[in-house]
């Protein structure tokens, strides 16, 4: 056993953990079917998100994971800036990758990167006005995107798919930590 297996067997990360009460629904035999195609459906999702994310850094002239880069800016800037660590761990990229992005951000205009006043190591990031005037611009396209995505769902059922969503991330998550650990 690795000592990478040992602590996440410590840190409680077991595979035997059930997902719900019954644990029925990963041994199952007639729920293989449902479970492949499920994963198929979340494979294919993550190809339209990704052409979405081109059309939407298309329009701004970037790149995907730079469009991908300023939204996380975006959502994460509570007006003192965002540090590169932040934004890298919200798009689970490395941080030297954010910083050449946001670098060529910079150059293009579209992001403002700053030493931070409490640790001159730490560089925030805020997006430029250029590139939020930009962003409000493609805003009513997004609205209508939303809208049309997720108008199906009442606002419990959309709560409830995103719990869903959030738990199956995690456990993706610890999925990938502990396959990682087994190798």
């Amino acid at each position: 056993m690795t000592e990478r297996t040992r602590s996440l067997r410590a840190a409680g990360e077991t595979w035997d953990e059930k997902p719900n009460p019954t644990g029925e629904a990963g041994n199952n035999g007639k729920n293989q079917d449902v479970i492949r195609e499920f994963l198929w459906d979340l494979t294919s999702i993550s190809v339209h998100l990704n052409d979405i994310r081109q059309f939407w850094a298309k329009a701004l002239g970037i790149s995907g994971p730079q469009w991908m880069i300023l939204m996380a800016v975006a959502d994460l800037d509570r007006g003192k800036g965002v540090p590169v660590k932040d934004v890298s761990t919200l798009l689970h990229v490395g941080q030297p990758f954010v910083t050449t992005q946001s670098k060529l951000l910079e150059k293009g205009g579209l992001l403002r990167r700053t030493s931070s006043k409490d640790d001159g190591r730490v560089v925030l990031m805020s997006l430029s006005e250029k590139a939020s005037r930009q962003i409000r611009d493609l805003s009513s396209k997004q609205a209508l995107l939303t809208r049309f995505l997720f108008s199906e769902l009442e606002s419990g059922e959309l709560k409830d798919l995103a719990d869903t969503i959030s738990s199956l991330k995690k456990r993706l998550e610890k999925a990938g930590r502990r396959l990682a650990a087994d190798i």
